[in-house]
């Protein structure tokens, strides 16, 4: 257990931004399953902006790699693109 006060401080936010992040990540995953998921092009096509949002959002805030928001959009808009 934590023996001084910011210590504990630190532990309590670092909880609640590890519970913010995870809800963030999981939304962003079942939005890219969604969008994988779909064979209409129009509603894939309308859907792809609003992803590539989320991605670039956890990327910016550095709960995923900057590298792998990239491949993750790339292999996206190919996959709409393919629609």
């Amino acid at each position: 257990m934590a023996n001084h006060k910011s210590a504990i401080k630190r532990i309590r936010s670092n909880e609640t931004k590890r519970l913010h992040n995870r809800y963030y990540h999981k939304t962003t995953r079942n939005a890219i399953k969604t969008l994988r998921e779909t064979s209409d092009k129009s509603a894939a096509t309308e859907m792809l902006p609003n992803v590539i949002s989320m991605l670039d959002k956890l990327a910016k805030r550095n709960i995923i790699h900057k590298n792998k928001a990239a491949n993750l959009k790339s292999s996206l808009t190919l996959h709409v693109n393919h629609l």
